[in-house]
């Protein structure tokens, strides 16, 4: 049995303003922008080439035994990306405030790409939900 990871909840307070700064300014396709019953709205975006996409919930409760997710407190989301410098720069054109590319060594976080597989972006959106963008070696479909 295949377990895929297909959707990734991003707590937001503004759903209209979450909504804007991943389809305009980091290019995510919006595939569902609906209001469930009265109250509850669901946004799902996905980024370019992905199988798995985001979404942005107005009124939704928490799971079933869980505390909802505060805005902002998403840390650590992850897409990676062929060419980080081009994607770096189309952020820049889109006013996204992202981080130079760094690498990881042993004494932290240092500017300039890193080997394969150790290069990195940083950006947050307007709630503080925190995103890392990796460079990788090829496609997902030739890894």
């Amino acid at each position: 049995m295949d377990w895929t990871l297909e959707v990734i909840v991003v707590p937001v307070t503004d759903v209209d303003r979450a909504k804007d700064f991943y389809a305009k300014q980091l290019g995510f396709e919006v595939d569902v922008d609906q209001v469930v019953t009265e109250g509850i709205r669901i946004v799902q975006l996905t980024p370019p080439g992905s199988r798995c996409s985001i979404t942005l919930t107005q009124g939704l409760p928490g799971p079933p035994g869980q505390r909802p997710m505060a805005p902002g407190s998403l840390t650590g989301l992850q897409m990676c990306v062929t060419d980080i410098a081009a994607a770096r720069a189309e952020l820049v054109e889109r006013g996204v405030d992202v981080s130079r590319v760094q690498h990881a060594d042993v004494t932290g976080w240092e500017d300039g790409p890193g080997e394969v597989w150790n290069s990195f972006m940083f950006f947050t959106d307007p709630d503080g939900n925190g995103w890392v963008v990796q460079e990788a070696p090829a496609p997902l479909s030739e890894r």
